[in-house]
């Protein structure tokens, strides 16, 4: 038996496997066999036929941002002639659109705006909720908690609090990026540390904030780097259990100030399939559809996904560095029944909405609420 079959095998048995097996991993090219394997443990948690999304809609209420990070090409700096802040009507008016076509999700999300007041945030999770209760707002980044702590004067955790109470359901795991302070510094250096990230992630569990975790390849991270960030997610997630699904995806260098090469459909295969082996405690993997591609999405389904993320109304961020992949409702549960599977719509919590069983279904539905 190779040592990647030992790997394997005692991984598919429950064993926990360790940062040697992670680096290991990582230098085998046998990625349909680590593949078929992540599969099985997906298998543990989830029926295999069936693939669940959930409607939802990205809302960019503002591009101001002076964290600078460069490999983002969305942000615009205070005062430029380009930069925004939505007003709360026209969030309103988004949202409306997403609730008539049946969403329950909004991540909305923007930048470390300075002059923002923390008042700001919490008005607009109220007015949201006044209008639309049953809707999940699944929102803000740790470095936007981050910024509204330093700006409001108050600790982590009593930002965190009140955002909760304004009516902040789940917190999303991005800004993760890399967990590992060699990279966040040549990439972001006003970020943070990973341990901020743990940190805030931990403190939105704590008060009942649940969320994801994330993590972006391609910034020329290390395979110890890799691995130390799953391990890392891996130790959080046993303290709290906060974290319901986990989201990889690979960094789209066009029109951002860092050079990069661009990783293809097997290295984010392989990474996929490494971290469902590794992260034996989170339920949930989402696919990564919007940069890696519809086709690469429906692979990501056999490669221990059983989650085929949001149908993304709106997405502002990747597409602005470059990854135009955007699909509907319909085009998603025809991918989905592609690939042999059941499409399911969730909820942010994973509970089963609907089962559909047809793309006409989605028009008719269209055509009822309309």
């Amino acid at each position: 038996m190779s040592e990647i079959d030992d790997i394997l095998a005692r991984a598919l048995a429950g064993e926990r496997l360790t940062f040697a097996d992670g680096m290991a991993l990582y230098a085998s090219d046998e990625v349909e066999k680590m593949g078929a394997a992540a599969n099985e443990v997906m298998k543990r948690f989830h029926n295999e036929k069936e693939t669940t999304f959930v409607i939802g809609r990205n809302v960019n209420y503002s591009n101001v941002c002076d964290t600078y990070c460069r490999f983002c090409a969305f942000y615009r700096p205070a005062g430029h002639e380009e930069a925004y802040v939505l007003p709360t009507e026209t969030i309103l008016e988004k949202i409306q659109e997403l609730v008539d076509v049946g969403g329950t999700e909004v991540l909305m999300q923007g930048g470390t705006h300075p002059e923002l007041p923390f008042t700001y945030y919490l008005d607009l999770l109220r007015a949201i909720k006044a209008r639309f209760p049953q809707i999940t707002m699944h929102s803000f980044s740790t470095a936007e908690v981050k910024k509204m702590s330093e700006v409001s004067g108050l600790s982590i955790e009593e930002t965190l609090r009140q955002l909760k109470e304004a009516g902040l359901d789940s917190l999303p795991g991005a800004g993760a990026e890399i967990l590992d302070d060699r990279t966040r510094m040549k990439i972001s250096r006003k970020k943070g540390s990973w341990q901020e990230w743990i940190a805030i992630q931990k403190a939105a569990h704590r008060i009942g904030l649940h969320g994801t975790a994330t993590m972006v390849i391609g910034f020329g991270e290390s395979d110890e780097e890799r691995v130390n960030h799953l391990l890392r997610i891996r130790e959080a997630q046993d303290e709290t259990h906060g974290f319901l699904a986990f989201i990889v995806w690979t960094f789209q260098p066009d029109n951002t100030n860092l050079h990069a090469e661009r990783l293809g459909g097997r290295d984010y295969l392989k990474t996929l399939a490494i971290a469902r082996l590794m992260l034996d405690n989170i339920e949930n993997f989402q696919s990564s559809w919007v940069t890696m591609g519809p086709e690469i999405g429906k692979q990501s389904l056999f490669y221990g996904c059983n989650d085929f993320g949001s149908t993304m109304m709106e997405e502002n961020v990747v597409s602005a560095a470059g990854a135009t992949h955007k699909v509907n409702t319909k085009k998603i549960i025809h991918m989905i029944a592609e690939a042999g599977k059941t499409p399911i719509q969730r909820d942010t919590k994973y509970n089963h909405l609907r089962v559909f069983h047809s793309e006409e279904e989605v028009e008719q539905d269209f055509i009822m609420q309309n």
